[in-house]
């Protein structure tokens, strides 16, 4: 329980991070769009500027973050590729599935490499498939989706072998 709550803090800070550095940048988007609304001057071209955001979203996640993320993946033993958007994917995807109800994060593996995502592990229901595959199918970023969920009917608690129809025996 300790550790899934240590992952579950991990995760969640991760997340926050990652929505801090996109937030870092709007001082100077709103410059860059500001200086891209002035009048162009008829003798030079006026550069416009760039988004510095990348198209996949994922703002200033750094390569930091992502070396970070495929160590807590491979403890897991999980696989994300070499890219940084590999492990953004894998950033957001595991973020999702912890505050997803119907998916017992930790028993699910995601595995990605370039863009594509491999579930992997154990689920209770037939549900809990399907939700974690429509997750990572949502994710921006994904390519494909291989779902290897399986899924196993939780184990029940096994008798007391001490008593034999209720009676203790001595």
């Amino acid at each position: 329980m300790k550790t899934r709550l240590r992952l579950l803090l991990a995760a969640a800070a991760t997340v926050v991070l990652g929505v801090a550095a996109c937030n870092t940048n709007m001082n100077e988007n709103a410059n860059a769009n500001a200086n891209a609304r002035a009048p162009a001057n008829a003798n030079m071209a006026t550069p416009r500027a760039e988004a510095t955001t990348p198209a996949t979203g994922r703002g200033q996640y750094s390569e930091e973050q992502a070396r970070e993320e495929r160590e807590k993946a491979k403890a897991n033993k999980e696989t994300i590729g070499q890219s940084l958007d590999d492990a953004w994917i894998h950033t957001k995807i595991v973020a999702k599935l912890i505050g997803d109800t119907k998916t017992p994060e930790r028993n699910i593996n995601v595995d990605v490499v370039q863009g594509a995502v491999t579930l992997r592990g154990n689920v209770d229901t037939a549900e809990a498939k399907t939700e974690a595959e429509r997750v990572a199918k949502e994710t921006e970023g994904v390519k494909k989706v291989t779902n290897q969920l399986k899924v196993v009917a939780p184990s029940k608690p096994a008798k007391n072998a001490n008593t034999s129809k209720g009676k203790p025996s001595y």
